[in-house]
């Protein structure tokens, strides 16, 4: 395989994989050190404020709290080592258990709070949990699903504030399982099919992560983050929740996203950068300029976990005046992968950026390098990339080529410039007559129609092309484009062949946490 021309080397634990890793990274070798080191060095400022409760957590208070928790979790019968999944909304207690867990030498596994309940006990059963650590509202559907697990730890706990778990059932008879010591971090992908994937995250992955994030936004302790992503995500948990606790600043957490709420809150709490997914940035389009949005002073705005579409980016910019900085990374990498630059004299609009603590190219069906301007997949190398899936072997060696490159499933280019392109997933290419058309080429056009707030390409089957294209549009409020019009608004702009046949006219459209598009659950809605 050729070797990547495109990488960035990250400020700061070397890879923990068996895979060759020309990037190194010094510093903090687990979390516990990074708490430790920041509580020394910085005391009573304040790291984290409960925007619900105004709840405020220094990095001394920090360190406090897991000491507390240390003590907490041995009497509920649990050693380091072991899996604690967390199911709570974001909150003061949740970010203080998380990192604690962690600091502890445990490794956590935060459930997304979407997952169905079959979603989640299968998450608690393959993780090998050992304690369930949730909130008060979660605490009886807790119940229901450890009662074929009668020897797991059930916590309770208030997300809003930092008073200690309440032991409702200590563990009985459990013994670690032969897990890697560097384990910090299970998550649970949310694949459109199948079951998820369990993705192993270490200590040096997450810390080498939140270096390369804070030296890439030139991020000091003087900045502030809205962190308004939830941190049963990898987004939220590696940039909003590590990072900033890399580079010693603050961030405030709301339980939720809310339109109404972003720009007060953003000014009341004087935050300096928000990290966002490119729904959120619709919504807030949509909504339009307030009183408290034309007074913020943000320094930027980070999209990431879903690719941006250049027209959202354009209205955001000009709308609010703020820069959005586009970034893309996947659950494998701790999220960033590829930045845009904070010199928004250099960014490309429409572009996820150049690599970022790690090493990347585009590679062919056998992992060979191919030239600027062509497709393939994306392939990413670095201090970042998973260790690979729990107990899943097969999983694991499918995800990357043998000399240690992550496949990525993403289809892109990359320029001259070494800024990369992303143009769609493999799974979700759209093959008509033999021809490769991304789905996210539609989207584009379709989203520069006046009346069109969203959309979505996908194919379906074609008696004699094999597939043909359909798409969902979501019109904006108070639009009545009808589908046909919009049919022939993008044969006017990408002629007959890749114009959709069908087009729904729908109120939404289904998506992962990350905010991405689920096509391959539109496609059902073409075929009953």
């Amino acid at each position: 395989m050729a070797e990547a021309r495109h990488s960035s080397d990250p400020a700061s634990a070397s890879m923990p994989l068996g895979h060759p890793n020309p990037l190194r990274f010094s510093g903090p070798t687990r979390v516990g050190e990074l708490v430790a080191q920041q509580a020394k060095a910085h005391g009573e400022q304040v790291y984290g404020i409960d925007t619900e409760t105004r709840v405020e957590l220094s990095f001394q208070g920090l360190e406090q709290f897991q000491l507390q928790l240390k003590s907490v979790l041995q009497q509920a019968g649990l050693a380091p080592g072991m899996h604690i999944a967390l199911l709570m909304p974001n909150g003061i207690g949740t970010l203080a258990s998380l990192l604690s867990c962690m600091a502890n030498d445990y490794s956590v596994n935060p459930v997304n709070l979407l997952c169905t309940e079959d979603q989640m006990r299968y998450i608690i059963e393959h993780s090998e949990a050992h304690a369930f650590i949730v909130s008060q509202e979660w605490q009886a559907r807790a119940r229901a699903l450890l009662k074929d697990r009668p020897a797991m730890a059930l916590l309770v706990m208030d997300p809003h504030r930092l008073a200690m778990p309440v032991i409702e059932k200590a563990g009985k008879g459990l013994v670690r399982g032969p897990h890697p010591k560097e384990l910090a971090l299970l998550m649970y992908t949310s694949g459109t099919t199948g079951r998820p994937k369990g993705v192993m995250l270490t200590h040096g992955n997450l810390l080498s992560n939140a270096a390369s994030i804070s030296a890439e936004h030139q991020l000091t302790q003087a900045d502030r983050v809205y962190a308004v992503l939830p941190l049963y995500h990898i987004n939220a948990f590696g940039v909003t929740m590590m990072a900033t606790l890399w580079h010693a600043g603050s961030l405030a957490m709301p339980p939720k996203f809310s339109a109404t709420q972003f720009w007060a809150q953003v000014k009341e709490f004087e935050c300096s950068w928000m990290n966002v997914v490119p729904t959120i940035i619709s919504y807030l389009i949509d909504q339009g300029p307030t009183e408290q949005s034309r007074q913020v002073q943000l320094k930027f705005c980070r999209s990431a976990s879903a690719p941006l579409p250049p027209e959202h980016h354009k209205a955001f910019e000009e709308m609010f005046g703020i820069g959005v900085i586009e970034t893309m990374g996947l659950t494998e990498t701790v999220a960033p992968s590829f930045s845009n630059p904070l010199d928004s004299a250099q960014r490309k609009i429409g572009s996820v950026g150049r690599p970022s603590g790690c090493e990347a190219f585009i590679a062919d069906e056998h992992g060979g390098e191919l030239p600027s301007g062509q497709t393939g997949e994306v392939i990413i190398r670095g201090p970042n990339v998973t260790m690979g899936y729990f107990k899943n072997k097969e999983g694991t060696a499918a995800a990357f080529f043998p000399d240690g490159w992550l496949r990525t499933g993403d289809l892109g280019q990359v320029d001259a410039d070494g800024f990369f392109f992303i143009t769609g997933r493999i799974k979700e290419l759209i093959i008509k007559g033999g021809e490769n058309i991304a789905p996210r080429e539609i989207d584009e056009i379709l989203l520069q129609h006046p009346s069109v707030l969203d959309a979505a390409a996908v194919g379906i089957p074609h008696k004699h092309y094999g597939q043909d294209i359909a798409a969902c549009v979501i019109l904006k409020e108070g639009q009545t484009t009808e589908a046909n019009e919009l049919i022939d608004w993008v044969k006017t702009q990408l002629g007959p062949f890749k114009t959709p046949s069908q087009i729904r006219l729908v109120a939404d459209l289904p998506r992962g946490p990350s905010g991405k598009v689920q096509r391959l659950k539109l496609v059902d809605s073409f075929l009953g």
